[in-house]
């Protein structure tokens, strides 16, 4: 900054960690102090800043900018360049003074944090702020808890520091887990082979704390993986006064080593390196600029969204994506199979056996559409459930719903149905007949069997494959099945013979095929046969061993009878209430006139002049009608109005 008289002041703010090193030594006395001030802002949560200035002469100035102008035109080794430029010139600066903002958590950040931990996904805190500050943040936010065993702090200022205090954290948690845990004796334990299997087995919650001049050690190629297994084994950790770059290292570490997908969420423009590193960067709008909402894959104003994002709509995507692949297979491989059956009794000729214009159409019209309602719309569980029970969230961390299995599985189900769709059909028509008599078995109607049998299949299989029925999963299933006999009795009118005598030559042979009696046996037998297995083992399966969203399923079900119940009752309720609500009236009675033994009857006119008046006044006539008829000493006698 050039100031109206001429000076050139340069003006620095950063962390007291980088910045108190850079004072000139006439600081040392009010650096003490403000390092006082700055540890007890700290300790109170607060977001502390270091200010400096240095006076720069006009040459050297000049001089230092022209140095500056060159590095920033030279290509190689610029970033490292323009680095020592910035350091030369930040040396032997005054102390301004320091600064501390309180930051507040965002509405819901706790909450949000202690649902993802229950549904095991892993939290690390890559922060900027003091140790301290950290800390209560840590504990702000309930990521550290009074059911912590120990928090590990690591701030050693040399590799052989930091290696020491990461062995010592690692030592006193296996301690904490006996010394014969899991078969392995300490000495075994100590092993790098062993190491990772045994530090995932800790029993007990560690919460790990390490500085940014620590963390610059411990990423070292011959130490990373040492940190990374160490902090794994920790429920929580917080990596404080760390730079842009070591917040992107982080990530890359456990991407390197991990068998897991990351996910980095950052508000500022020191979270970009971080977003962009991670599998799914995520991008907070709010004051600290848009810098990390332009870098990221999704963008949100709160934190609180996060649990949203993964929980639900996390989870559907998994499911959806899963039960999109197994199907596809599954389809694919009931239609291919049929043809390697047909190949030994055709003599593997290359002639297929569905029409030629059916194999073009079956993956572009037939059965594209449900699948892709399936991929868009389906979802086990509302969200509201995909909320309340996190551990919902576990088996896309396994990979439990397509993985080899699965994938062998669909393959042995499209090679079963493949198998039954075609030799069923073959063992019918050797010796069916037609109504007038003649033979069925045809090449044509053989394949105009087949092929209705293989679409009623997949589309009966789509549909119990569906967890959640809307207007489009109806509308694609049934329509491409009414798309399929559209399709196929277009193919063989007479109209497109007419047009197309070489392409459609077959004329009528679906309206023939479909017209006997044997044909739509045979495809509800072939239905029936394929379809059958798969739901008694669901049935059995949700039986004998339901799986959490099954009971989440069925949990929602009772829940719902019961809330129909209880509205019927209250129904009933209601209506005995206003029957016996008499009993209760605050209003006299006629209580006492009924004791008194006397027989009061009253016109029709009389109970109408009563019935226009208020309650309290025609009690009180007879009342007083009652007095007179006393004092007569009539005691039958009968009221006349």
């Amino acid at each position: 900054v050039r100031s109206p008289e001429g000076k050139i002041r340069l003006y620095c703010k950063g962390a007291d960690t980088i910045l108190l090193e850079r004072l000139h030594p006439l600081n040392q006395d009010l650096s003490n102090v403000t390092t006082d001030h700055l540890n007890e802002y700290a300790g109170e949560g607060l977001r502390t800043l270091v200010l400096a200035y240095k006076d720069l002469e006009e040459s050297y100035y000049e001089d230092w900018a022209e140095r500056l102008r060159r590095a920033s035109s030279v290509p190689e080794a610029r970033e490292d360049r323009l680095a020592r430029l910035y350091d030369e010139v930040e040396r032997d600066m005054m102390l301004l003074g320091a600064t501390a903002i309180e930051d507040k958590l965002q509405q819901g950040v706790p909450e949000t944090i202690a649902i993802l931990t229950l549904a095991n996904i892993k939290i690390w805190v890559l922060t900027g702020d003091k140790q301290e500050t950290a800390v209560n943040i840590g504990y702000s936010c309930k990521m550290l808890t009074d059911d912590v065993t120990e928090v590990f702090v690591v701030t050693g200022h040399t590799v052989l520091e930091v290696r020491e205090e990461l062995r010592k954290a690692r030592e006193k948690m296996m301690d904490a887990s006996h010394s014969t845990a899991n078969g392995f004796s300490y000495q075994e334990k100590l092993c790098s082979s062993k190491l990772t299997s045994v530090l995932e087995a800790i029993a007990g919650e560690y919460a790990l704390v390490i500085n940014g001049h620590s963390l610059a050690h411990a990423l070292e190629a011959d130490m990373e993986v040492e940190f990374l297994e160490t902090a794994c084994a920790c429920k929580a950790v917080i990596c404080c006064r760390v730079t842009p770059l070591q917040k992107a290292q982080v990530v890359e570490l456990v991407k390197k080593y991990k068998k897991a997908v990351t996910l980095a969420i950052g508000d500022g423009a020191n979270d970009v390196s971080m977003i962009k590193t991670a599998h799914i960067g995520v991008g907070i709008s709010g004051q600290e600029g848009i810098q990390a909402v332009l870098a990221s894959d999704y963008s949100f104003s709160q934190f609180k969204f996060l649990q949203r994002l993964l929980l639900v709509h996390g989870r559907w995507s998994y499911l959806r994506m899963c039960k999109f692949l197994c199907y596809f297979f599954y389809k694919n491989f009931a239609f291919t199979m049929v043809h390697f059956w047909f190949g030994f009794f055709c003599g593997f000729s290359a002639q297929t056996v569905y029409d030629q214009y059916f194999i073009t159409l079956y993956n572009i019209v037939y059965t594209s559409l449900p699948v892709l309602a399936m991929g868009v719309f389906d979802q086990d569980v509302p969200e509201q459930r995909s909320m309340e029970y996190p551990k919902l969230y576990e088996p896309g961390q396994l990979n439990l719903l397509f993985n080899k299995r699965e994938f062998f599985i669909c393959i042995a189900q499209g090679i079963y149905t493949s198998v039954l769709m075609f030799f069923i059909p073959y063992g019918v028509f050797a010796d069916a007949t037609r109504d007038d008599g003649a033979q069925l078995a045809d090449y044509q109607s053989f394949a105009v069997t087949v092929a209705t049998s293989l679409v009623i299949v997949v589309s009966v299989q789509i549909g119990l494959d569906t967890g959640f029925w809307t207007a489009i999963n109806h509308f694609f299933i049934w329509g491409s099945l009414a798309a399929y006999f559209a399709i196929l009795f277009a193919m063989h009118s007479d109209g497109l013979f007419q047009m197309f005598p070489n392409q459609f030559r077959f004329v009528g042979n679906a309206q023939n095929t479909l017209a006997q009696p044997t044909v739509w046996l045979t495809i509800a037998l072939t239905t029936v046969v394929c379809i059958m297995p798969v739901v008694a083992f669901r049935f059995l399966k949700l039986d004998l061993k339901p799986e959490l969203s099954d009971t989440v399923r069925y949990t929602q079900l009772v829940r719902k009878k019961q809330k129909t119940q209880h509205r019927c009752m209250r129904r009933v309720g209601r209506a005995g209430s206003r029957r016996s609500g008499y009993a209760f009236s605050h209003q006299e009675g006629f209580g006492e006139l009924i004791m008194s033994g006397k027989n009061m009857r009253l016109s029709s006119l009389a109970l109408a002049g009563f019935a226009a008046r208020p309650s309290a006044g025609w009690i009180e006539t007879l009342r007083k009608k009652k007095g007179g008829d006393s004092g007569a000493g009539s005691p039958d006698k009968t009221l006349k109005v």
